[in-house]
């Protein structure tokens, strides 16, 4: 924590500042730690862990007009071809997507002049045999404008929406970890649906209906309800892979974040034991999550006339019914959890993205390792 809090507290990003950068400390002496192969160990995770939570920072922070989805699609290859010993990727183009029936996706993507790129890394160790498969799948919004319900109207953040693909900032983050911790006995999926929700003539309209790559049919009732449209394709294909374990982060709901603030992410899983693993690692990270109901009788709210459901089902209860939507998505056999981590991505008084969920995200993943 000693090493995290310094080299996090010591950070700033100035990348799109004109004056000339401030000096920078070089080195830090901690005296009292011990010494030894142990705490060596420990201080090169805590160094790896830190420079994957500034990373992660870095892309939330990154304006829309520099951070395109096929940038965002060029950082995540750019881990697989770092650590090309234990990671491949698969960029999905929107050709492939279509081919594999990606309708939900792909309706959130067809307004933007930036075309949507589809991220798949995958992580295996190099040697030994692998006891766990899991998947990490990240909402990839690299700008947010509603669609044609547009963000209108005071607190509406328009300006901020830069910041929802901070759930994919998490996944690629947790991915830059992995590749330099390397646990052993884990193949880990990083998945990220990457894209923009724009406007233009060729746009979802409200009252389209469009079909998932697993059949289900969506009534877009709101286009700015689009983050779990793009998960929805993203959850299957994670199915798709074998894996026995999912986590989606999404900055999904304004509801999360009145229910919980802005430092708290909403946790909603029908896994007891896949919650007992990820508050373990909320713990050791540091970071903070709330259990909140996935109550069934609420999926009435979201009910269609004229397809299998519709995207949203109204102001109660707005993060409950947004990860019983998601539930839709997702292979009865798989554990499966959905964090709304819209509050704690973005810390208001310092303008600038909080690196959430990657701590917890390795944390995780090492728990379900065989280190």
């Amino acid at each position: 924590g000693l090493v995290t809090g310094t080299v996090l507290g010591l950070y700033e990003d100035t990348r799109y500042k004109s004056e000339g950068k401030k000096p920078v400390l070089k080195s830090v002496d901690f005296i009292g730690l011990g010494s030894g192969a142990e705490i060596e160990k420990k201080l090169k995770y805590a160094e790896d862990v830190s420079t994957a939570v500034i990373f992660g920072k870095e892309l939330v922070n990154s304006p829309a007009n520099v951070l395109t989805p096929a940038v965002l699609a060029e950082e995540a290859s750019k881990i697989a071809s770092t650590y090309s010993d234990v990671f491949t990727a698969t960029i999905l183009d929107a050709k492939k997507c279509e081919e594999l029936k990606m309708g939900s996706y792909l309706g959130v993507a067809a307004a933007s002049a930036n075309p949507p790129h589809f991220i798949h890394l995958c992580y295996k160790p190099s040697s030994g045999p692998v006891k766990t498969k899991l998947a990490l799948v990240g909402k990839g919004l690299t700008f947010d404008s509603g669609g044609y319900n547009i963000k209108t109207g005071a607190g509406c953040s328009i300006e901020l929406m830069k910041f929802d693909m901070g759930g994919s900032a998490a996944v690629l983050g947790a991915a830059k970890a992995i590749g330099q911790v390397k646990p052993p006995g884990v193949e880990v999926h990083f998945i990220v649906a990457a894209c923009e929700n724009m406007i233009s003539g060729t746009g979802m309209r409200p009252g389209d209906v469009v079909t998932a790559s697993n059949g289900k049919t969506i009534e877009v009732n709101n286009t700015d309800a689009e983050g779990r449209l793009t998960l929805a394709d993203a959850l299957v294909y994670a199915c798709n892979q074998g894996v026995e374990k999912i986590i989606d982060l999404a900055t999904l709901t304004g509801a999360c974040v009145v229910a919980l603030g802005p430092s708290i992410a909403g946790v909603f899983t029908p896994s007891d034991d896949l919650a007992k693993e990820v508050f373990t690692a909320a713990e050791a990270s540091g970071e903070k999550l709330w259990r909140m109901p996935l109550e069934e009788s609420y999926w009435d709210n979201m009910k269609s006339g004229v397809a299998d459901m519709v995207n949203t089902g109204g102001r109660q209860g707005g993060a409950i019914t947004a990860a019983l939507f998601l539930k839709q998505f997702v292979d009865e056999k798989v554990q499966w959890m959905h964090i709304d981590m819209a509050g704690p991505v973005w810390n208001d008084k310092k303008r600038a993205a909080t690196g959430f969920g990657i701590g917890t995200l390795v944390e995780w993943v090492l728990l379900n390792s065989s280190s």
